[in-house]
């Protein structure tokens, strides 16, 4: 597939990675979440999307933006209602906090089907294309489970796509390990640059702070 995709990446300046508070302080987790987002945006390029901000404030970035304070669900909706996808003008959603996706595992959203969907590990929806124009989201809870069933009830063809890179968002302390692990972008040099290496001290691989 040779044309471009296009991409929303919902992002939440304001209150970046709040789960984050017990090991970065609020500047650091702004910087962390900026860093995690430009590689978003690098991969999906890379990929054939053609990134658009959702944010709740303005970014200033050298990007399309979308402003729109309300919560994830209803902001994402409003712009698949004006959009209307369809098999020729498809949209993807892409989280901003993953920062271990590259250019070839998000390409696999490009696939055939009505509704594209990429898990979390917890349930949750970390990517998804819809080419459905009554296909919506809903993002509470186990959000994964009710875009399947909300895709079959518009009668829309559904591919998963099974990838740990697209699968493993960047909440918790425990994440960090993973970008250390297995990240090559900005928000990996960005935790090496702020003393964060990996700690394998108690058989469990973990993340430590030089002070």
């Amino acid at each position: 597939m040779s044309d471009r995709v296009d991409a929303l990446v919902p992002f939440a300046p304001d209150r970046p990675k709040t789960r984050l508070s017990d090991v970065l302080t609020p500047a650091e987790r702004r910087e962390f979440a900026d860093a995690m987002l430009d590689d978003v945006l690098a991969a999906l390029d890379a990929a054939g999307f053609s990134p658009r901000l959702l944010s709740t404030d303005p970014t200033n970035r050298d990007v399309p933006e979308t402003v729109d304070e309300r919560p994830l669900t209803a902001a994402v909706n409003a712009v698949l209602a004006d959009r209307e996808p369809s098999p020729e003008s498809p949209l993807a959603v892409v989280m901003a906090d993953l920062a271990l996706a590259t250019p070839r595992a998000l390409s696999r959203l490009r696939g055939s089907g009505d509704v594209v969907l990429a898990a979390g590990l917890g349930g949750g929806t970390n990517a998804l294309v819809s080419r459905s124009p009554d296909f919506r989201v809903d993002y509470h809870g186990a959000s994964y489970l009710d875009h399947l069933r909300a895709a079959r009830t518009v009668g829309a063809t559904v591919r998963e796509v099974d990838s740990r890179l697209l699968a493993t968002d960047i909440d918790e302390r425990a994440d960090l390990a993973d970008v250390l692990l297995h990240g090559d972008g900005a928000a990996r040099d960005w935790l090496v640059d702020a003393g964060f290496e990996l700690d394998a001290g108690d058989g469990r691989v973990s993340v430590v702070r030089e002070e």
